[in-house]
């Protein structure tokens, strides 16, 4: 069965589709672009919502594979990325709860051109294609959110590009900090995010000690805070200057550096006992 549907066996070992279910009201509630609706569009569209609870590992979408659903994050974290020639991945983005993704996949029916996968326990919610083409059909609202959902991820995936070119860790860190931190694309994160520092070496690509380094320069630059079992951003506006930062080299990713970078360092601890 083609990838992105949650009710038949489109991931490794079917795990999501052994779990699907009608959402619950809380989860109606946490899924952002029910609100933009008219009370009988919400009716149609809630009444063929589902969701379904991905493991660590499982495919919710497939490289190739046609899509059957709309997907949205409603509590976990999963990843983007794609096989590369020599056999590696590359990881485009992370999606934390409130996140909804493939639009413009769906939008043009065409198969997938990359893999979203379950980072930890998640519960993803799906909204069947042909639902989404009539509310793109009969709702302006609806309209309205997903040409924000197009623009918004737009303008990460070119701040992404931007970075890359400047083969800056501390930046490439800062950069998908504060794309997980988009108030537009994750209303669902609000001002914390949970998740481990493996985790975000995983979105980032580079090692876990290398993420530890550039979170303590972030912390001690008084960006972000490590709190137990994730992050606090403390000033998103001068994390994306970070972010954009051309310095090859920045004295607050050094402890040995920034005596502030000091403390920092042994907070980044807290992360891992989630």
């Amino acid at each position: 069965m083609p990838a992105g549907n949650l009710s038949s066996n489109n991931v490794l070992g079917g795990s999501i589709k052994d779990r699907v279910r009608p959402p619950n009201g809380a989860e109606l509630g946490s899924i952002p672009w029910l609100h933009t609706l008219t009370p009988a569009e919400r009716r149609r569209a809630e009444a063929t919502l589902v969701v379904g609870e991905a493991e660590p590992g499982d495919l919710v979408c497939r490289v190739g594979r046609s899509p059957t659903y709309w997907f949205g994050v409603v509590e976990g974290l999963l990843k983007m990325s794609n096989d590369n020639a020599d056999g590696g991945s590359v990881t485009y983005t992370g999606v934390p709860p409130g996140g909804w993704f493939g639009e413009g996949t769906v939008m043009k029916r065409e198969p997938y051109r990359y893999n979203i996968q379950a980072l930890r326990r998640s519960v993803v919610a799906g909204l069947p294609i042909e639902s989404f083409h009539w509310l793109l059909d009969h709702s302006i609202g609806f309209n309205r959110f997903v040409m924000n959902q197009l623009n918004e991820r737009l303008g990460q995936f070119i701040a992404a590009l931007e970075i890359d070119r400047l083969n800056n860790p501390d930046a490439r860190v800062a950069r998908n900090l504060v794309s997980l931190f988009n108030p537009v694309l994750y209303p669902g994160v609000g001002e914390v995010l949970r998740i481990t520092q493996q985790e975000l070496a995983y979105l980032v690509g580079l090692s876990r000690q290398r993420v530890n380094e550039a979170l303590n320069g972030l912390s001690a630059q008084g960006l972000i805070r490590v709190e137990y079992g994730g992050l606090r951003v403390l000033d998103l506006p001068g994390l994306r200057v970070s972010a954009m930062s051309n310095k090859k080299n920045n004295p607050a990713a050094n402890p040995s550096a920034n005596p502030a970078a000091g403390s920092a360092a042994n907070s980044t601890a807290e992360m891992e006992t989630q």
